[in-house]
């Protein structure tokens, strides 16, 4: 497709989906660079292995995993026309995203109940690694969980439409890749420990 033609709100949606395109790219990298500095960096001597993952976040992945798929339907329902059940389907995302936050604290609690801490007495370098990595993902969620709150402000004033969804498609790009984030980061962190 010639990204030069068509209207100018053509134009526009295609330069902030690209726009999209490009953070979610950023934010890959910086998952990419902080997985790659946990490999390398346990090979150091003072590197702890074996410590229990949090049953938390086993239950955290399939509660992200679902939003992902009411999302999915909450943006088929939206264009559809289909208001109400646009709407169960918005609220079941929002539910499954604050409990995913929920399990997240609960899976810090869990590992921190285990003597391992960020910092202080209890730290080691997994540990301190560990936390970076899911609360940085954790800030994302918490970017994805603002965006479904403004998602969901313009879905109860009737504003998209089949026609004009835009800010649908831009926050389920965004929260699908949050979501295929998690479960990168989970098989990561379950297979490396």
């Amino acid at each position: 497709m010639d990204l030069t033609t068509g209207s100018i709100i053509e134009k526009n949606n295609r330069a902030k989906k690209n726009m999209m395109l490009f953070s979610m790219i950023s934010m890959f990298m910086t998952f990419a660079g902080l997985t790659s500095a946990y490999i390398v960096s346990s090979e150091r001597d003072d590197w702890t292995r074996g410590f229990e993952f949090p049953s938390a976040f086993y239950v955290s992945l399939g509660t992200i995993f679902l939003s992902s798929i009411f999302f999915y339907l909450f943006k088929k329902t939206t264009v559809s026309n289909n208001h109400s059940l646009a709407t169960l389907f918005f609220v079941s995302t929002f539910v499954m995203a604050i409990s995913f936050v929920y399990l997240q604290f609960m899976g810090f609690g869990s590992i921190y109940e285990q003597g391992y801490s960020f910092t202080g007495k209890g730290a080691n370098i997994n540990a301190s690694f560990l936390y970076v990595i899911v609360f940085v993902h954790l800030l994302h969620v918490f970017g994805g969980v603002i965006v479904l709150s403004v998602v969901g402000a313009k879905h109860f004033k009737k504003l998209y439409t089949k026609e004009n969804h835009l800010g649908i498609d831009l926050a389920g790009m965004y929260w699908h890749f949050v979501d295929a984030l998690w479960v990168y980061l989970f098989c990561f962190l379950l297979f490396t420990r």
